[in-house]
């Protein structure tokens, strides 16, 4: 399928390279590289970066995602306070980290996220943190490790609609996605809570809405809707292109179904534009 002509992007060569360069110097990882993102050029020109935890290699199979599958290496101890560093030299304010999922790990890697949360919070500034966490196979103990890190705003992806999940999501359940954010927000109801869904697999706007709808009951406060680009042939095919105007109605019902800020869009990714959502959100 042709690409429509409103998800062409440019990229500043210069700005990218300063901050691939950086990133590689501090031996950290992006999910803006490992996970092919379209606004990759705009975001490292901007100076800002989700940083990927954990190692670039995940223990699950989603069929979306172009993230190496297979058995990672062990957790690195020191990458908590270097992503730290990488946060005070890049002079961030609001700091976005997401992982690979862990399920190797008895925690899922909930404790490496609260040391990352941890670090960051130490340095000047009062520096903010987002966080979007695989689901830790449902476990509590493991929700509640990182909501009482505290970080502003606690982020888990839905990623798809429930009638897809054997096709895009094999390893995933639909309800235990929903279980993290109501419990994430019932252990710590200060946190922001957030998720996401890509569109383009062949979802009607009946699924869609049922999808919001259910976010709307954990209390979820931002939601992201955002086109599916096939990161190559080993990814599942776009069913459909979604357009623009199709994604401004479902912002507009996002909103009147009562989130906070809802970010729709053929380019919006689960962090794109993620401080401004987290403030709009406050003050809502």
């Amino acid at each position: 399928m042709k690409n429509a002509e409103w998800l062409k992007v440019s990229i500043s060569t210069e700005k990218f390279e300063e901050i691939r360069d950086f990133i590689e110097d501090y031996s950290l990882n992006t999910v803006c590289q490992s996970a092919d993102c379209p606004n990759i050029g705009e975001c490292f020109a901007k100076k800002t970066a989700t940083f990927m935890i954990m190692g670039n290699i995940c223990t699950r199979g989603c069929r979306y995602c172009s993230v190496p599958k297979g058995k990672p290496l062990p957790l690195d101890k020191d990458e908590p306070k270097r992503l730290a560093q990488a946060v005070e030299k890049l002079g961030l304010k609001f700091a976005v980290v997401t992982s690979v999922t862990r399920d190797d790990l008895p925690d899922g890697g909930a404790s490496h996220f609260a040391q990352v949360i941890s670090e960051i919070k130490k340095l000047p500034g009062n520096v903010k943190v987002e966080v979007l966490v695989p689901d830790f196979l449902g476990v509590e103990e493991s929700i509640r490790i990182v909501a009482e890190a505290s970080p502003e705003v606690f982020g888990h992806n839905i990623e798809t609609i429930p009638e897809f999940y054997s096709r895009i999501r094999p390893k995933a359940i639909y309800k235990r996605s929903l279980d993290v954010l109501r419990k994430a927000k019932e252990i710590n109801p200060s946190l922001v809570t957030k998720s996401g869904i890509m569109l383009g697999f062949g979802e009607q706007e009946e699924d869609v809405v049922k999808v919001m709808k259910d976010l709307r009951e954990v209390d979820c406060d931002i939601m992201t809707l955002g086109q599916y680009l096939r990161p190559s042939t080993k990814q599942v095919e776009v069913v459909e292109y979604v357009t623009p105007e199709k994604f401004k109605r479902y912002e507009e019902i996002g909103y009147s179904l009562g989130f906070k800020f809802v970010a729709s869009g053929p380019l919006v990714r689960s962090s794109y534009r993620a401080e401004e959502a987290y403030l709009k959100a406050k003050e809502n």
